[in-house]
């Protein structure tokens, strides 16, 4: 196998605030010409790095919006956060977690901090990644997942550490998420001067961040907590070596190569396919969730 190589690597663009709950950095689709083609089939990727809220009654969050076309997923590095959809998804997923929703033919949903958490705060770190649907599922029925922690497929790697699986692949072991592409999803966790090695075919559009501490990969180079990593089009295996205590997040998947036509909280194939979403939301076909 020949080495893939790391195309760019992107430092966090100034953080904005999506609601009141959620303050973030956008990598996808972002500067330096990731677009949603680039990531295919990843179409978005927020990362609320480390931030403190203070504690409040209130809990914070996103109210109630509508997705239709593609897949929400959230992991949880710390804190907790909580999760209602119109299709009766829903539930609390705290530091280890994540919550796998696919919106397909709509869904109304709304996140915030959970209540207990809220109420004191803390520190608050999560990712949350938009996966397309191929053209084929986009209208299909919703769905959610609820994945723990304790479900997740840990390799073990010794004294380097572990790799947790949450979609696809990792030393022929598997997670558990249900996904409807080739994606792969799982945080290397490693310690000081461990390494770990990854391969993924040449074409799957394969990216990392670095959630903590500072990492190496393929020797060419320290990379710093919170910046994102590219890698090229070519090659399938590298190697991360950390240098300090680290978690990184990889993800890598099979384009679908289909039209991506988006607009706001919906992804579909075409301009008609959106100007009917908003239709069917504005006629209520998305269900009824209360704000």
């Amino acid at each position: 196998m020949t080495t893939k190589q790391v195309e760019k690597i992107i430092s966090p663009k100034p953080a904005h605030f999506v609601g009141d709950g959620f303050r973030v950095h956008n990598f996808i689709p972002g500067t330096q010409g990731i677009d949603m083609k680039r990531m295919d089939p990843f179409i978005m990727l927020d990362y609320n790095a480390k931030f403190h809220f203070n504690g409040t009654d209130q809990p914070r969050g996103v109210g109630v919006h509508p997705h239709r076309g593609f897949e929400t997923v959230t992991i949880a590095y710390q804190g907790q956060v909580q999760h209602h959809d119109s299709a009766g998804g829903g539930g609390i997923i705290g530091e280890g977690d994540v919550q796998w929703m696919t919106a397909a033919k709509g869904v109304l949903h709304k996140e915030y901090h959970e209540k207990e958490w809220a109420k004191t705060g803390g520190i608050f770190q999560m990712v949350q990644l938009w996966v397309n649907l191929p053209s084929v599922y986009k209208m299909s029925c919703p769905k959610y997942q609820a994945i723990r922690n304790s479900d997740m497929k840990k390799v073990d790697l010794g004294e380097n550490g572990f790799v947790e699986i949450i979609a696809g692949t990792y030393q022929d072991q598997k997670g558990p998420a249900s996904t409807f592409s080739s994606v792969h999803v799982m945080n290397a966790k490693l310690k000081k001067d461990g390494k770990a090695d990854f391969s993924f075919p040449a074409d799957f559009n394969t990216a990392a961040l670095v959630i903590e501490g500072n990492i190496n990969i393929n020797d060419e180079g320290k990379i710093p907590v919170n910046h994102f990593i590219l890698f090229k089009n070519e090659g399938e295996s590298f190697t991360i070596e950390a240098k300090e205590d680290s978690i990184i997040l990889i993800i890598s998947g099979m384009a679908l190569n289909e039209p991506i036509y988006a607009h706001g909280p919906f992804v579909m194939n075409s301009r008609d396919e959106i100007m009917q979403a908003f239709e069917d939301y504005n006629l209520g076909r998305f269900g009824y969730l209360e704000d």
